[in-house]
């Protein structure tokens, strides 16, 4: 099958490709100047040229909280730029198969039971990534809009968990958590410190899963996308508090120094864990767990600045 892959560049999309699935295909990965999903001529030459049979839209800008929130335009802007106008033009050549990459963000905030596909729009956004989550909503609703509209387009959403693993950024001012603790503790046991700062009181609770496990759903979906849900949370079922994540990450790369609490700081919900219901009838559970992603996380890092 040919398959278009957007944002094959980012750490989703090289995690795809990484898979040892991935050969079992022929992908089309564009870089950036040859297809730019802001402009929709040029999405609708390439697709008109290219003719895939299924898509898998991966491209998006992503960051962390700072990123979110001093970059608000772009994050809503862009991201529903490119949803649109690949959606629109997949639907006007007739592409039938679509795979949109949705996020846990689009559910309302201060949620303290699991997250649920039909809890979209249902409450108030988070405010600190509301832009990006306002853009994944609406790429999420135009998806059950076309196929309402002609039932043999499968446009379908994917909505996972917070991500971490291979190929993600890693500096502390943009990229997520996990990856920007990481390098900050690994910046205290090369400056000697003995004291890490948490933003927030470090009981907020978090569900990362590693993105190679991401990519394996993808391509469990790719073979079993006409039963697959329109709508499907992909996560773990199960969540860790933020200080969890920062022992384990202290543990692997050895760091012996004790943590503070910045409470001033913005620590954005108290709680995002996604239900796992509809995943479990779909056939389809995680693979790797915290410690041993985490450790492939840090190796990776760790070589990429040796190579550096």
């Amino acid at each position: 099958m040919k398959i278009l892959l957007t944002g094959a560049g980012g750490m989703v999309g090289r995690n795809i490709v990484a898979h040892v699935k991935f050969a079992e295909h022929k992908f089309l990965i564009p870089s950036r100047n040859e297809l730019n999903l802001l402009e929709k001529m040029q999405i609708t030459a390439y697709l008109q040229k290219n003719k895939p049979d299924f898509i898998i839209h991966a491209a998006g800008i992503v960051g962390g909280i700072n990123a979110n929130i001093n970059n608000p335009i772009r994050f809503l802007v862009e991201n529903m730029q490119m949803g649109i106008n690949l959606l629109t033009a997949a639907k006007d050549n007739n592409i039938k198969n679509l795979l949109n990459l949705g996020s846990s963000c689009m559910y309302p905030r201060d949620h303290n039971t699991k997250l649920t596909e039909n809890m979209v729009l249902t409450g108030e956004l988070e405010p600190t990534n509301e832009g990006y989550a306002l853009a994944k909503i609406a790429c999420a609703r135009l998806c059950e809009y076309i196929n309402r509209e002609d039932s043999l387009f499968l446009y379908k959403t994917v909505i996972p968990c917070n991500l971490y693993g291979k190929y993600d950024k890693f500096d502390e001012q943009n990229s997520h958590m996990i990856p920007a603790v990481i390098r900050k503790i690994m910046s205290a046991i090369e400056e000697n410190k003995n004291q890490v700062e948490i933003w927030g009181d470090g009981e907020a609770r978090r569900e990362f899963m590693y993105a190679g496990d991401l990519a394996d759903f993808i391509f469990y979906a790719i073979d079993n996308f006409p039963k697959m849900p329109f709508n499907i949370n992909v996560g773990l079922g199960y969540d860790y508090t933020i200080t969890e994540y920062y022992r384990v990450i202290a543990k692997i790369l050895g760091y012996k120094g004790t943590f503070i609490y910045n409470k001033s700081k913005p620590i954005g919900m108290r709680r995002k864990l996604i239900d796992n219901t509809l995943l479990s009838k779909f056939g389809w559970s995680n693979k790797i767990d915290l410690e041993s992603g985490i450790r492939k996380t840090c190796e990776y890092f760790l070589n990429e600045n040796i190579n550096d």
